[in-house]
């Protein structure tokens, strides 16, 4: 069983950049690196979405919209998920969530550049960013 916790929300102008981290603990059986993970959010009156996502060797993908300006990176010594996020617009409003699982992994591009992958059995609770022009 897992625990995730996000950290790292805030509110930011448009240009700016926040960090998110988030903080993992509860595995026993696999070591951290060998987990799927990633980094959604869901925006008022919009749909979850996959924003980044990194499997067990370290291959990322991205949904188009953040393509170029976040970076998804796991720190396997501090048990953390990271995602920076540079050049924030007000279209990234929205609630982060970070997830993990340990099933099979798998992340593509639809033809209109969203990030598919996929479920993930491990949620944690997200943390708010909030940008502003």
């Amino acid at each position: 069983q897992l625990h995730l916790v996000e950290s790292g929300g805030d509110s930011v102008q448009a240009g700016g950049s926040l960090r998110l981290a988030c903080a993992i603990s509860g595995y026993t059986h696999n070591r951290l690196s060998r987990y799927c993970m990633a980094w959604f959010r869901q925006a008022p009156g919009k749909e979850r979405e996959a924003v980044a996502a990194i499997d067990p060797d370290g291959r990322t993908k991205y949904t188009d919209s953040v393509k170029g300006r976040f970076t998804i990176s796991k720190d396997s010594e501090r048990n953390t998920l990271n995602l920076q996020m540079n050049d924030l617009k007000l279209e990234d409003t929205a609630m982060y969530y970070c997830a993990a699982d340990q099933g099979a992994c798998w992340f593509q591009i639809t033809t209109h550049g969203l990030l598919k992958t996929a479920d993930y059995d491990y949620w944690g609770p997200g943390t708010q960013v909030t940008v502003s022009s």
